[in-house]
């Protein structure tokens, strides 16, 4: 049982053998088999879209994004550098008594 598995790991089909991909390609990018959760019960035919058909439909290598260019979080490390926003003001308000 264990040797059916090795042998079925071993023979998926990334993108990067069929596509030419860049070398910081995300492993969930290159391995469709690792998304997972596409039609695992058949939905209810009243409330069946044709938005939910195509995203029902498990991902291959050919509709794999072959790129990936990830965001750079400059401003939010920027941010939180400078900490959360305190205000300074003048406070006019009475204090209430929780007595």
């Amino acid at each position: 049982m264990a040797d059916a598995q090795d042998t079925a790991a071993t023979n998926v089909t990334k993108t990067s053998d069929v596509y030419r991909t860049l070398t910081s390609l995300p492993e969930r990018f290159n391995d469709p088999t690792v998304l997972k959760g596409y039609q695992e019960k058949a939905p209810h035919p009243i409330y069946q879209t044709s938005s939910s058909v195509y995203g029902g439909t498990a991902p291959c290598v050919h509709t794999m994004p072959n790129q990936y260019h990830g965001r750079v979080n400059k401003f939010t490390a920027q941010l939180a550098a400078a900490g959360n926003y305190t205000y300074s003001g003048l406070n006019t308000e009475m204090d209430k008594n929780v007595v």
